[in-house]
């Protein structure tokens, strides 16, 4: 038998045959990878490789838009734009971040505590042809600008906690501080190769803690700090558009196939076992909630179909790129279940989460980190063809230690993001100008009229809410049939509201539920209406 090179392929460059990482990349000519002007920087890395991170780029850039019709739909048709105005707006403000410095934050290779990276990669420094921190397989520019996709939809997903009752520039401002004080440090602890996860051996594929955890546990302390929604606007509360609802959900799945897909950092088979799993995931939570919805309601609920899917994306994200398709089974079954349940927490603790952030990303996040500590393989850790042999994995291969470290992991993110996220809303609430809640009136009036002065809808400029369909005195506008205002609306809250009575007794001497008034006589531009009526 004749003597196998154990290192068959060791090209000076990474040539088209070659499907590890770059070799000899020791040869590049200085610190940030090369020098464009003497050099072809793309020599060390495979051109599909790089191709399919700006798509999977791309792809996860179209969440956040998805996440503005997802939180639209859901909420009231006057503040539907207000949540896709958050969620765009946000990514804005993520983007100067990571330019600025949030990728240095979480990535930069010189800081060494473990917690938070220095200023390295400030402004882009220092960032160019280097082999990346996630992966040999693709350079340090395009690893930062994948990445800070990450934190743009991650920013998108806590917007759901402002919905209804939150002022957009203090939430933009609390976005800035939350990704440079929250984000940055659970991301270099699990992929920073300082970070105190990584060093102790974390697995978390493409987010479970910075994305999913973070967001989760961030909304939920900021809804904290936001207060709950006026219970008389709770009233016969339902998602205004359940198709906007699923188109959001939509073009989140066919961004998380390039968030889930991407994190192998190459167009190899982890990537494509990555997509399965996360399908796989989704698919089977969709079903677990859908029919523990119908054993409820006996209907079949579309929008219990799209939350179950979510979460099942959710669970799929820090595992997708270590289990095996029938852990991706078992995963989304219990997902679909915990999850569902999980949306009963708010109710518990009393913390008005409108979007079911918590239940549907810190919950299912902590999920997915779970299973890998019991179904981690590193057979399929090693398809990305650069890990290969390392022995990654959880009690599946015998690596029962796994399950401590994810726990321990599990526990810091979500006390650190909580914690630290509600000291932030908490701190910029007390600053003068940066009240993080509308007024009641404002509420009443909806956030698209109050925040942006644009709708969602043309005819809302002339309907916002069944609340203005008609003048709020009685006594010159009684309407062909003669009904009686506090009569039209069918809520007695909401006519007391809509009348501008106390909540005393109102001029029949009727005692009314003791709920403060509002201030508000109806619409203001049925109001203006009526001043008009009555001075001509």
């Amino acid at each position: 038998m004749t003597d196998v090179d154990p290192q068959p392929y060791l090209p000076e460059y990474a040539s088209y045959n070659w499907t590890g990482a770059p070799s000899n990349s020791s040869l590049q000519t200085n610190a940030i990878g090369g020098d464009s002007r003497i050099e072809n920087l793309n020599k060390w890395y495979q051109s599909g490789d790089q191709a399919f991170i700006i798509v999977a780029s791309a792809m996860v850039l179209v969440m956040v838009p998805g996440l503005g019709f997802l939180y639209s739909g859901l909420a009231r048709r006057k503040s539907a734009l207000s949540m896709i105005w958050a969620c765009m707006a946000s990514c804005s403000v993520i983007t100067f971040q990571w330019y600025f410095w949030g990728y240095s934050l979480a990535f930069s290779p010189t800081a060494t505590n473990g917690f938070i990276g220095d200023l390295h990669h400030f402004g882009l420094m220092n960032t160019l042809g280097d082999p990346s921190p996630g992966s040999p397989l693709i350079p340090d520019l395009l690893y930062s600008f994948y990445q800070m996709q990450f934190c743009a939809v991650t920013a998108a997903i806590v917007m759901g906690a402002v919905a209804e009752r939150g002022r957009m520039i203090p939430a933009m401002v609390f976005v800035f501080i939350w990704a440079t004080l929250v984000y940055c440090p659970i991301a270099c602890w699990a992929w920073n190769i300082n970070g105190w996860g990584y060093v102790y051996g974390v697995l978390d594929y493409a987010g479970g803690g910075p994305v999913e955890i973070g967001s989760g546990m961030s909304a939920l302390a900021y809804s904290m700090v936001l207060g709950r929604r006026q219970e008389r606007m709770m009233l016969n509360f339902r998602p205004h558009n359940v198709s906007l609802i699923l188109l959001g959900t939509v073009f989140l799945w066919f961004g998380w196939l390039g968030f889930n897909g991407g994190s192998s950092f190459g167009a190899n088979l982890r990537a494509v076992m990555a997509c399965w799993n996360s399908n796989l995931t989704a698919m089977f939570a969709a079903m677990t909630w859908v029919l523990l919805d119908w054993r409820l309601a006996r209907k079949w609920s579309m929008v219990g179909w799209c939350s179950g899917s979510i979460s099942g994306l959710v669970a799929a994200t820090p595992a997708s790129g270590y289990l095996t398709p029938w852990g991706s089974i078992i995963l989304g079954i219990v997902t679909g279940g915990v999850c569902n349940w999980a949306t009963k927490i708010k109710y518990w603790i009393k913390i008005d989460d409108s979007m079911d952030v918590f239940a549907e990303h810190g919950v299912a996040g902590i999920l997915g980190l779970i299973a890998n500590g019991f179904l981690a393989s590193d057979a399929v850790v090693g398809l990305d063809g650069v890990n290969t042999g390392l022995g990654y994995g959880g009690g599946l291969i015998g690596n029962w230690k796994q399950l401590y470290i994810q726990l321990a992991y599990i526990v810091a993110a979500t006390a650190y993001a909580f914690v630290m996220s509600a000291i932030i809303a908490y701190g910029i609430n007390f600053i003068p100008g940066l009240h993080l809640r509308a007024s009641e009136e404002a509420e009443l009036l909806g956030m698209d009229d109050d925040q942006l002065g644009e709708f969602a809808y043309d005819y809302v400029e002339v309907r916002r809410d069944y609340l203005a369909w008609t003048p709020s005195r009685t006594d010159q506008f009684q309407g062909e049939h003669g009904i009686p205002q506090k009569e039209r609306h069918g809520i007695g809250e909401h006519s007391t509201m809509i009348e501008g009575k106390s909540s005393g007794s109102d001029s029949a001497g009727e005692e009314h539920t003791g709920i403060e008034h509002t201030g508000i006589g109806g619409d203001r531009h049925a109001m203006a209406l009526e001043e008009k009526k009555r001075a001509e």
